[in-house]
């Protein structure tokens, strides 16, 4: 049990015979070999000062799956998500009651390093945020200060192979030194996700990357997501249900601060189980 006070639509394959879990929506659609859980969420309320922003909220993060979080500006998905590596605990009203674990261990622990958490659940944000260094300083940052390379030439190899993996490398590879604010934003965006993956975390948290960045830069971030999740567990927070039908295997619907439904993303988009899902889905409100 945790009490922080003072911290801060794409056509899918045809879905797999299911089993109800008791969710919020009544039954939760798992294929009959379900996933592993990475991060498990119980009866998870969040309070600004005494705003009830989040309530009992119950939600599996599969491993090695993209978990869509959508629903109305306002209904708690990005709340949720800066549950997941505790962002909220530098929020002096903000209060998280409940019980989030990750590989089965407690995070909120008052012995867990939340340095160390942060290493292994790292965050992409909104609007990219690249340092005020170079391009290859962005991404050696996280491997300096968390002590993952023993020299330089360990430290290049990260950096080389981080942008690599985050489809940075053959734009960049001849500029290394140059700021990363003179990147593109979509080329910015992928330089933070290479800074993110840098220190090797386990899960990526995405909350709206897309939202600043032009269609064929989200195209480009979309594919991205697509292959990081053979490596890493991703939880993205979208408006764009267009986006969460393309890019993930999950989604959960938040309304008014309730998670009201949460299944197999081909489900949600084509028979979603409460009123409220398809008055969303079908732009009836939202």
């Amino acid at each position: 049990m945790m009490s922080n006070t003072n911290q801060a639509t794409a056509a899918a394959p045809a879905a797999t015979p299911v089993a109800p879990t008791g969710d919020p929506s009544g039954g939760d659609p798992r294929p009959a070999t379900a996933a592993a859980v990475k991060i498990k969420a119980r009866d998870v309320n969040v309070y600004y000062g005494d705003k009830h922003a989040l309530k009992h909220v119950d939600l599996d993060i599969n491993e090695n799956e993209v978990t869509a979080l959508i629903g109305p500006s306002g209904c708690g998905k990005s709340t949720f998500l800066r549950c997941l590596n505790r962002m909220n605990d530098v929020i002096d009203s903000c209060r998280v009651i409940g019980d989030i674990t990750l590989d089965e261990a407690d995070i909120y622990d008052p012995a867990l390093d939340v340095v160390q958490l942060r290493a292994r659940v790292g965050m992409v944000f909104q609007k990219p945020n690249p340092f005020p260094k170079s391009i290859y300083d962005n991404v050696a940052y996280g491997p300096r200060i968390h002590g993952l390379a023993h020299n330089k030439g360990d430290i290049d190899d990260i950096v080389r192979q981080s942008l690599e993996r985050a489809g940075l490398l053959k734009e960049v590879h001849d500029r290394l030194d140059q700021p990363g604010t003179g990147l593109s934003g979509g080329q910015q965006q992928r330089l933070c996700i290479a800074r993110a993956i840098a220190v090797n975390p386990e899960v990526i948290l995405m909350d709206e990357p897309c939202s600043a960045l032009d269609p064929i830069a989200t195209a480009r971030i979309e594919e991205l997501i697509d292959e990081l999740r053979e490596n890493f567990t991703i939880v993205i927070v979208t408006h764009s249900m267009q986006q969460a039908a393309r890019v993930s295997q999950r989604t959960a619907f938040f309304h008014l601060g309730d998670l009201v439904e949460v299944g197999n993303t081909e489900q949600i988009f084509t028979n979603p189980k409460d009123s409220r899902t398809q008055g969303y889905i079908t732009g009836r409100f939202g």
